[in-house]
């Protein structure tokens, strides 16, 4: 290898005890979330209030039992030591150290930060990060943006920073930090300072490092230090990291920056009215900038300090600041050899995304993919999360509410996480979810194979995993469940990375058998192979809550019953992989597709299967055995397609004469079968019922949109759905952006928007489909046109749909930024991408959190693996 950046990932395996104990290159990373207030760890209140319990008006005063946030930080990977900055503009109320964004109960639509930031650029060993922030001149109108979203009702849209007219006139500085390893201990950091606006400004620039509080919780915990180390430095002093120093360059004017210390304790009289343990308070330095007081330590040491500079720069024109963590202080620490560094490493990351690129690649989609990914990178976030000693509390704090012991993850009190982990979103989501991290190990494994591969081991691990085998979904409900896609996710790793780490392969195997296990003792009620599981990651796609039925009521889902098939496939193809090493493992070959024609058995009933709309629906099973299909045409009848698998004939036949229960199989449930060696597609859906499925999602006016498949049918915007219950009608309507319902806390919608990773599913399908039965099926697309078109030229056209998002059309406009001015035509913002969670069915503007750099990643991948990289999957002879 040539590329120093690729040879520094590839020269490692996984790590097994947590990011520790990786290479030294992942010491120091992007590992500082965005948000750690609102969060449920945070959370001690007697209701489970997560958002009110600590809100951000408590955030810089209150210290922090779990984790820590900043703007544009780094850390450790053992969260110790951490680095960010606050700004301050002169007119703002309180330093500007954190993101702010409106509450679950604040926002007509749910959480939502309120503020502009981008992750530029990055690699993965972290030797070089780029990220981008603009901040007003103008005073921050916190007030205005929580009232007038409140004022707001769900029919309206957000009320969003740029419509407060604060950064009119171009009044806003970018604020841009670039990270630069000259090793893995030596970290040179570069803050850019532009004046957007017309006249000349001055702003308030505090790059602030600090300890995560490990101190108040426990007796006689020891407690680091910081403090002067001569000249312009702090010295850092701990334990476990060894003798460091943050050095600061003089201003561009010349002046040395003031050094400021305090503690990361609360400001217990501020919040709480009683004393402090301390007068020099987590928001010592907030209050000393701002009002002059006497809160920052005369004797320049504590546990929290930042540098003082005053810039003003004229209009145009760009500052810069300079700063530098290392193990020692050097006089000469910024000559020519830290521009070098810097200069370095981003030649470096040019050239580690021009290798990811593949031939012919467009500039545009090339940067769609490296700011996709550096976004992923950026998602890289410490997780802490003691379950058993959340729910019993600190000794040295006041004892939790004696009903928290039978609340929200009391049945999780061995799940005991200190890890760094890939977030759906550092802002909304600065937590785990289940299927969120399976989809970031697919994107993952293009830039890391091996953190990809400790992803999807992690959630495996003994200190995760329940003991009776269930993954944890998320935070907020570990009970919880997201469909069971890690196994497909293991294999995809396992393509991407060559197939050729069968170790990797075995120890997921052998965690998932539990949980395979587990699924099917708990959410098969009645025994007869259809699925239960509640709303499984699509949150308010149907007319109720598939997690809290009316009582007397059981709901037999379409998507879990497919998922669990896809489940069966999956690991099957495991254990055919793995049977090359082992022969004994045949048996589990065997006993996955009994249990996959079991699955397709009852899926071929006529509970679940509408014949005469063809098309998937749940059903809802009243107490006295009635019946109701919940006739909604959505992702959920859209998921059975998934569970597919192409076999050689011979193989097929093989298998058949293994399994009882497969060889009942019925011929006309055979997909297709392809000319020369002969290949055999099985699926839950029989052939013809995947045509008719394939005619809605391909049908224009149905799922089809201008830049991928929709949620839910557009047929249901002439034709709601509604259904009549004990206590009321529950009804689905087509709603292509935001929705309108409060279910699962508002901010989620799929009754019509698109999401990327379902729309990855299908297109990765028909892409098998082509893969292995080549040009001999095809089909019309779209439905109506009369163009019959293979399943690899539809999985492209999907492709290139998806992709269109965030292309410039002919009208210069990225159809994900929608009308917002800034955001489609200066050039301060039009270049930097945000990856939202969802975007509008029908005009693909982007929707829902903006920083979904997880799930929406997946653009990335799309952009390096394209349909003509990916070599089809078959069953080999032995």
């Amino acid at each position: 290898m040539t590329n120093p950046e690729r040879e520094r990932v590839a020269s490692f395996g996984p790590p097994e005890n947590g990011l520790l104990d990786a290479s030294p290159w992942y010491l120091w990373g992007p590992y500082l979330s965005e948000r750690a207030w609102g969060t449920v760890r945070e959370d001690y209140s007697a209701d489970g209030t997560a958002w009110e319990a600590f809100p951000h008006d408590h955030a810089r005063s209150r210290a922090y039992r779990w984790s820590e946030d900043g703007l544009g930080g780094i850390c450790d990977a053992g969260q110790r030591l951490c680095f960010a900055l606050a700004l301050w503009n002169g007119q703002d109320p309180i330093l500007k150290e954190r993101i702010f964004g409106l509450t679950g109960n604040e926002g007509n639509h749910g959480e939502d930060a309120k503020e502009y930031w981008w992750y530029l650029d990055a690699v993965p060993s972290h030797a070089w990060l780029r990220w981008r922030y603009h901040y007003p001149q103008r005073a921050f109108p916190y007030e205005q943006l929580v009232t007038e979203n409140r004022r707001r009702s769900r029919q309206e849209p957000e009320f969003e920073l740029l419509d407060t007219g604060v950064f009119d006139d171009g009044r806003y500085w970018i604020v841009e930090a670039d990270y630069a390893k000259a090793d893995p201990e030596d970290v040179r950091i570069r803050v850019r300072l532009t004046n957007a606006g017309p006249e000349p400004a001055t702003l308030h620039v505090l790059p602030t490092v600090w300890y995560r509080n490990t101190w108040s919780w426990e007796p006689d915990a020891p407690r680091p230090r910081l403090a002067d180390a001569g000249g312009s430095a702090i010295g850092v002093e701990h334990d476990g990291l060894g003798p460091l120093v943050l050095q600061a360059a003089p201003a561009p004017d010349g002046t040395i920056p003031e050094r400021l210390y305090c503690e990361n304790e609360t400001n217990a009289q501020r919040l709480f009215g009683s004393p402090s343990v301390t007068p020099y308070p987590k928001d010592g330095i907030n209050d000393h900038v701002l009002q002059g007081a006497a809160t920052v330590n005369p004797a320049r040491e504590g546990t929290k300090a930042a540098f003082w500079y005053r810039v003003t720069v004229p209009p145009g024109e760009t500052a810069e600041l300079s700063l530098r963590l290392a193990p020692a202080a050097d006089p000469d620490a910024f000559g020519p050899a830290f521009d070098e560094v810097l200069a370095r490493r981003r030649a470096e990351a040019d050239a580690f995304y021009a290798a990811l690129a593949p031939p012919g690649t467009s500039t545009e989609d090339a940067m769609i993919m490296r700011q996709g990914f550096a976004g992923m990178i950026w998602g890289k976030q410490f997780y802490h999360y003691d379950v058993a000693r959340w729910l019993s509390g600190d000794s040295t704090q006041p004892a939790p509410p004696p009903g928290r012991q039978f609340g929200r993850n009391a049945g999780w009190r061995h799940l005991d996480a200190s890890d760094i982990m890939s977030m759906p979103d550092p802002w909304e989501y600065p937590w785990f979810a289940a299927w969120d991290s399976a989809f970031h190990a697919v994107a993952l494994a293009h830039l890391d194979p091996a953190f990809a591969k400790y992803q999807l081991i992690l959630l495996c691990r003994e200190w995760f995993q329940h003991p009776n085998g269930a993954i944890p979904a998320y935070e907020w409900a570990f009970e919880d469940l997201n469909p069971p896609v890690q196994a497909w996710a293991a294999l995809q790793v396992y393509d991407i990375d060559g197939r050729r780490d069968v170790a990797f392969l075995t120890r997921v195997f052998a965690k998932l058998l539990l949980n395979f296990t587990w699924w099917v003792n708990r959410e098969d009620a009645e025994g007869n192979n259809l699925f239960e599981g509640g709303f499984l990651g699509l949150d308010n796609i149907g007319p109720i809550d598939r997690s809290h039925l009316p009582a007397g009521f059981a709901l037999e889902q379409s998507d879990a019953t497919a998922w669990m098939a896809f489940y069966c496939l999956n690991l099957l193809e495991m254990a055919r992989e793995l049977a090359q090493h082992d022969p004994a493992l045949d048996d589990l070959v065997v006993k996955f597709m009994e249990h996959f024609a079991l699955i397709s058995e009852a899926m071929r009933g006529k509970d679940l299967w509408d014949e005469s709309d063809g098309f998937y629906y749940d059903v809802l099973r009243g107490a006295d055995g009635s019946a109701e299909p919940l006739r909604v045409r959505s992702m959920v009848g859209v998921i059975p397609l998934f569970a597919t698998k192409v076999l050689r004939e011979e193989d097929f036949q093989r298998v058949r004469r293994l399994s009882k229960a497969f060889a009942e199989i019925p011929e006309q449930h055979v997909l297709s079968t392809a000319g020369g060696e002969r290949f055999v597609g099985v699926g839950v859906a029989a052939q013809g019922r995947v045509r008719r499925i394939l005619t809605h999602l391909f049908d224009e006016e149905n799922f089809l949109s201008p830049y991928g498949l929709r949620a839910l049918s557009r047929w249901h915007e002439r034709h709601p759905f509604s259904l009549q219950l004990p206590g009321g009608t529950a009804s689905v309507s087509y709603e292509p952006a935001e929705s309108s319902t409060g279910m699962f806390g508002g901010n989620s919608n799929w009754r019509g928007p698109l999401w990327v990773p379902l729309n990855y599913l299908v297109l990765r399908t028909l892409e098998d489909y082509h893969a292995n039965l080549g040009e001999s099926v095809k089909m019309e697309y779209p439905t109506g046109s009369g163009q019959q078109r293979t399943a690899g030229e539809i999985a492209e056209d999907l492709r290139q749909r998806l992709l269109s998002l965030y292309r410039r059309g002919p009208d210069g406009r990225r159809p994900a930024y929608g009308w917002v001015r800034q955001l489609q035509d200066d050039p301060h913002w039009r270049d930097n991408l945000l990856f939202y969670e969802y975007f509008h069915a029908d005009n693909g503007a982007g929707l829902g959190a903006s920083h979904q750099t997880g799930w929406t990643g997946l653009l990335a991948e799309l952009v390096a693996r394209p349909a003509t990289q990916r070599p089809p999957r078959r069953e080999v002879r032995r």
